[in-house]
This record gives C-alpha cells, sequence and structure tokens, in this order.
C-alpha cells in the first residue's frame, strides 16, 4: 500500500545517472518522483519541467529526485539529452518503489510523488499529469508552508 501523509519515509539508497549511491536525506524538504520510463513523451515533459523550476525549489531550500525502474546507463543517457540538474535514481529492482508502496507493473512505476520533510511523508500525488506539475509541487509546498523563498 502507498505511503500516505503522516508516515516514515523510509531509508532507501540507489545508484544515480553518474554511478554514484545516493541516499536521500529526507530530514530536508524533498521531492522524490516515480515515473515510467526514460525519455517517453509524458516523462520528458515532466522532467524537463522539474529542471525548469530547480534553481527555485533549491532556493526554497528543495531537494529534487526522479525514480524509474531504468538502468543507470538509462538515466545518463536521458539526463545528459536533457541537460537535467537533478539526480535519477536507477531502481531496476523495483526496491525504492516498493519501499514507498509504488505497485511496479509491467516493470514501470505509475507517476507518483513524495513530499517528505523531517523525515515524515508530507503530501502524496497519484496519477500525476506531468505537464504542469513541477509547479503545481512547488506552488502547494510553498502555500503549506512547508517552505519558504527569501
Amino acid at each position: 500500500m502507498t505511503l500516505e501523509a503522516g508516515n516514515d519515509a523510509p531509508d532507501v539508497a540507489a545508484t544515480n545517472q553518474h554511478g554514484e549511491t545516493v541516499s536521500p536525506p529526507f530530514e530536508a524538504p524533498t521531492v522524490l518522483y516515480f515515473y515510467p520510463r526514460d525519455d517517453t513523451p509524458g516523462c520528458t515533459v515532466e522532467a524537463k519541467q522539474f529542471d525548469e523550476e530547480l534553481e527555485t525549489y533549491r532556493d526554497a531550500g528543495v531537494a529534487v529526485y526522479g525514480v524509474s525502474t531504468d538502468d543507470v546507463r538509462s538515466h545518463e543517457s536521458f539526463a545528459e539529452k536533457y541537460d537535467l540538474g537533478f539526480d535519477l535514481l536507477a531502481d531496476p529492482e523495483g526496491e525504492i518503489a516498493d519501499a514507498f508502496g509504488v505497485e511496479v507493473e509491467q516493470d514501470a512505476a505509475p507517476r507518483t510523488t513524495f513530499v517528505i520533510a523531517e523525515g515524515e511523508v508530507q503530501a502524496v500525488y497519484r496519477g500525476v499529469d506531468p505537464d504542469g506539475h513541477a509547479r503545481e509541487v512547488l506552488s502547494e509546498m510553498l502555500d503549506e508552508q512547508l517552505v519558504a523563498l527569501e
């Protein structure tokens, strides 16, 4: 079952597109979004829009991570093609998806976004429309006063 607001965020680690092992520090405000596949139309829109908003996310103290069941090589190619400035975490075995209760179907995770702060899930978005999602999440984080821009 998918984690809900109020649940503790699990400790996870995965390899990013640079071949580095990353363990997101969920004490700090974090957006962790699951997407089905690298370099597909909806996933590309979502990744590019998170990248377009990345400076504002960082100004608000928010880390952004994308997760899919694609491997490191696929993430590397996708990140390079679109010059993405945030980590894409490879989850080919579905371990991160499982930790968050995101059910992998046909080797792909459904579009699901988690907002995490202070080690706890703050919000969950399911069945995400990729167009406009990055701005929506940031706006709601600001509205809920999870973060602030100076």
